[in-house]
């Protein structure tokens, strides 16, 4: 019996229909157009780009010069390409510019899809990002669709790392520029670190089109992107530590896989408390919970999840004397990456290789935080349904399913679910043998190195070829990726998300052809392709007659999305192909999440061994379990982004606080409006408001004045004058100020003046920002556990890191008074070297910002221009900045050495 929903759907279409539906009449419109643009000249197209263009930029919507757009980049790019983008791919387009996600399936070209959203932003002016998710795939489309592009009349620009600043500022002034997401996030941060408005590269973020989506905007997007420079060096520690928590016995820790956490027992607390006493880390009289053992229970817990919670060749692979984590979800290397809060140094030890050195952060900013700056995003991928609540919450975007270009023919069995593992990979080996025996490609899907390197060994065993696409073979991936269609071909791969190459039924005709021209450079292309042409269609037909690509998947994943992501592979643009699960209830997901009910449902059938169960109330309740654990992680992802709110928003009012800087030529009225403040609060403190002329520290005023100021001015004699009160001594200290600053700025020169003020001010809120970032993240580790106190941890953040927020301000204020104040004239040469001194320390911070960057970020040392100073005697030295470079001249940080706290 149909319920109500299913029959109002038959009866009114679903929503996504009505959709597809609207955008109908704009592609017969575009179609109606192409006899017209056919007939444009070569020359004629992009002067038709240049009319377009002033029609956008003179006021008129893009909405109504969509139809031609789309028509004029359609015909660029089957004259560019030979590709005719098919009414399917106009419709994905179209949904594109509307500032949606298109759900394509594979195969239906994608890559094609986004140039005519992208040709009709550009138009503007304002610029355009198609972002990828990785170098490779920027590079390939970049290079393959700047063909499109440069028929239109644009340019194309590509971003990538550790590219040549000239060629970087290039690619972003480009009309449509192609990036990955991490390098247009770093890039976003290194362009607020810098001093100088020249140096930036982003211009204002216009619009974004995400390819793969749902892997950028949500399994990346749970770890921000941070720009680190190095903290003290505590390898000895963690090492220490390593050889303590192998001891550690069962009853002595709590897991819990659900939600990836592991804690100590009170036993497992007694026992380390002894151990560590041994060690020596923890000092005699002194135990776990006393306040002064935080850090080191801090990373004795860092030291159990790494050895509790990460696996080697599932989580990480050790290379070349190096920890490198793997994305869960592609199955890539994150080369660069790193773990935070001393766990990767944790895992380093663990492994026993060389410990690098924790970072501290300069600056950060989530995935989430950076893709909303842009006036307009769209995003394009295989799968995002089952996501499309997470999209619409947190970014906006709505998710349309495109109809594929041909009806998709491959057949989605039930799952096999085995009692054992070993059960279900005997079953595996035996489905690929039959399906090898009659010439059917298969596409093996496993979770993890280690279980595709078991399978592996299995078929090694049964005496099949294949080949492995893992973490550790993936400079080979585009090959092995073109061969995985051909006839009777075995591949064995750990996730397939965003690989970018598709699998063609017969094999890749353009590899192939690569492949051939290198072997015999002097052969005929020609006629070498015209061979290959053949050869691959011939085999194709025998691929399809055999089934097409059988996906034969070990294991479900936490996410549908992924188990989509691999089911897609098979059945392109209309080919054969079949898919099916093989799973036991040892897998991780069965273990963990599978319901209760599911297990007494297959015990009481009485499964005898090899037997596997296939049924679709299996399917739904495996996909029940899978939506609760991506329902967990949504809420996750959210609480999360709740948190980086509070400090996103403080990050754009510094960052905008740092470019209205860089763009105002003159600072000396901020400048004196922040020593006007720091003298009000100094009077206010000294001279409390109502109190008496014998309550009056006058002192104390005059102490603080030299320090914060710089200047020496008669306050306990102006105190004793007749009808002197607080506001008489607060304009007097003003006036005295203002000339105090104005002689300077005269012995320097004005422009000097102004230049010393600009970079003083950049480098100090530089400065003041990073303190406040390490901050935020000490409170952000404690607030949590307000909760038990019946206290809204996320609003206890809200008011104390506005608290902090309002603090780093007065100190801001106070510390570019006092290092305006301690500078003194010098002579030219000596005027020179300071702002070069300047300039090179922010380069050396700007070296620094790079992912995982080994050097760290300099501050300002204006210490050596204090009148009188002597490296020597610290009582010359001011007030230095915990971060600035000791003035003793050891090359350490003052906080690391004169400033060392006891």
């Amino acid at each position: 019996m149909l319920g109500i929903g299913t029959i109002a759907k038959k009866v009114f279409g679903s929503a996504n229909d009505r959709k597809v539906k609207s955008v109908r009449p704009l592609i017969d419109k575009i179609n109606a157009l192409e006899p017209e643009f056919e007939s444009l000249s070569d020359e004629g197209i992009k002067d038709k780009t240049e009319a377009l263009a002033q029609r956008a930029m003179g006021g008129e919507s893009l909405d109504d010069i969509l139809p031609e757009a789309f028509a004029n980049c359609r015909e660029a790019a089957k004259r560019a390409l030979g590709l005719r983008a098919f009414d399917t791919q106009l419709m994905g387009g179209i949904f594109l510019h509307q500032g949606n996600i298109a759900e394509m399936k594979t195969g239906e070209g994608k890559t094609l899809v986004a140039t005519f959203p992208a040709y009709l932003n550009a138009l503007t002016g304002k610029g355009v990002h198609i972002v990828t998710v990785n170098d490779y795939l920027a590079k390939r489309d970049a290079e393959w669709m700047s063909k499109v592009y440069g028929a239109l009349g644009l340019k194309t620009g590509v971003i990538y790392p550790q590219q040549p600043d000239d060629e970087k500022k290039e690619a972003y002034a480009a009309d449509v520029t192609y990036a990955t997401n991490n390098e247009l996030g770093f890039d976003y941060l290194r362009d607020n670190m810098k001093s100088e408005l020249s140096q930036m590269y982003q211009r204002p973020h216009n619009f974004a089109i995400v390819d793969e989506v749902d892997s950028i905007l949500i399994d990346e997007a749970r770890t921000p992107l941070i720009i680190s420079g190095p903290a003290q060096d505590r390898s000895e520690m963690y090492a220490t530590i390593d050889g303590v928590v192998p001891q550690i016995a069962d009853d002595h820790f709590t897991l819990d896989e659900k939600t990836r956490q592991v804690t100590f027992t009170d036993e497992g607390n007694d026992f380390l408390e002894q151990q560590l006493l041994s060690t020596g880390l923890l000092p005699e009289g002194q135990t776990l919970y006393d306040p002064e053992s935080a850090t080191l229970v801090h990373h004795v817990n860092q030291a159990l999840r790494a050895h509790k919670l990460f696996t080697k060749d599932k989580d990480y692979i050790v290379r070349d004397d190096e920890v490198v984590l793997i994305d869960e979800f592609t199955g890539r290397m994150m080369t660069g990456r790193r773990l935070s809060e001393g766990l990767h140094q944790a895992i380093e030890a663990k492994e026993n290789v060389s410990i690098k050195p924790e970072n501290v952060t300069l600056a950060s900013v989530t995935f989430q935080n950076y893709f909303r700056l842009y006036e307009k995003l769209a995003g394009m991928t295989g799968t995002a349904a089952t996501e499309a609540d997470e999209f619409q919450e947190i970014y906006g975007l709505g998710v349309v399913e495109v109809p594929t270009n041909r009806p998709v023919a491959r057949i989605d069995e039930n799952d096999q679910v085995y009692r054992t593992a070993k059960e279900k990979f005997d079953g595996v080996v035996a489905e690929i043998k039959a399906a090898h025996e009659k010439g059917q490609p298969t596409l093996v899907g496993t979770t993890s190195i280690e279980k595709s390197e078991y399978l592996a060994s299995l078929l090694r065993e049964a005496g099949l070829t294949f080949n492995v696409l893992n973490a550790r073979q993936h400079e080979q991936e585009a090959q092995i990726i073109a061969d995985a269609g051909k006839l009777g071909a075995v591949t064995i791969a750990t996730n397939m998300a965003g690989r970018g190459t598709d699998i063609q039924l017969g094999g890749n005709v353009e590899m192939r052809v690569l492949q051939a021209m290198t072997a015999d450079p002097d052969a005929d292309p020609e006629a070498l392709r015209a061979r290959i042409e053949a050869e691959v269609a011939e085999e194709k037909e025998k691929v399809k007659t055999a089934g097409g690509l059988f996906v034969l998947a070990t294991e479900r994943h936490e996410s549908r999305r992924i188990d989509n992501q691999l089911r897609g592979r098979s059945g392109r643009q209309g080919d054969p192909g079949r898919s099916s699960f093989f799973l036991s209830l040892e897998d991780d997901l069965m273990r963990i999440f599978g319901s209760e009910r599911l297990d007494k449902v297959l015990s009481g059938l009485g499964m005898k061994e090899g037997e596997a169960i296939e049924h679709p109330w299996v399917n739904k309740s495996l996909e029940r379990a899978q939506a609760k654990v991506e329902a967990r992680n949504f809420d996750i992802r959210k609480q999360l982004l709740k948190f980086d709110d509070v400090m996103n928003d403080q990050r754009k009012v510094i960052f905008s606080q740092r470019r209205e800087i860089m763009e105002t030529e003159d600072l000396s009225e901020i400048a004196q409006d922040m020593r006007h403040q720091v003298i009000d609060d100094l009077v206010a403190e000294f001279m409390p408001p109502k109190s008496y002329a014998d309550q009056w520290d006058t002192e104390g005023l005059y102490a603080a004045v030299i320090r914060d100021i710089g200047m020496d001015v008669p306050v306990m004699a102006w105190a004793e004058e007749e009808g002197v009160d607080d506001d008489v001594i607060r304009e007097r200290l003003e006036e005295a100020s203002d000339t105090f600053m104005a002689e300077k700025a005269e012995a320097f020169g004005a422009d000097t003046m102004r230049n010393i003020e600009k970079q003083i001010l950049l480098q100090t809120i530089d400065a003041k920002w990073r303190e406040h970032l390490l901050t935020l993240e000490h409170l952000r580790s404690v607030v949590g556990f307000r909760g038990y106190a019946q206290r809204d941890p996320l609003n206890e953040y809200k008011t104390e890191g506005f608290q902090l927020f309002e603090r780093l301000l007065d100190g801001l204020r106070a510390d570019v008074s006092q290092k305006l104040g301690q500078i003194r004239p010098m002579s030219a040469e000596e005027q020179s070297a300071l702002i070069a001194q300047m300039r090179e320390q922010q380069a050396a911070a700007m070296q620094a910002a790079a992912p995982a960057a080994a050097a760290g970020a300099a501050v300002a040392a204006t210490a050596d221009a204090v009148e009188g100073f002597d490296e020597n005697d610290p009582d010359t030295w001011g007030n230095p900045g915990r971060n600035d470079q000791c003035p003793c001249g050891s090359g350490k940080k003052f906080k690391h050495c004169h400033g060392r706290l006891a």
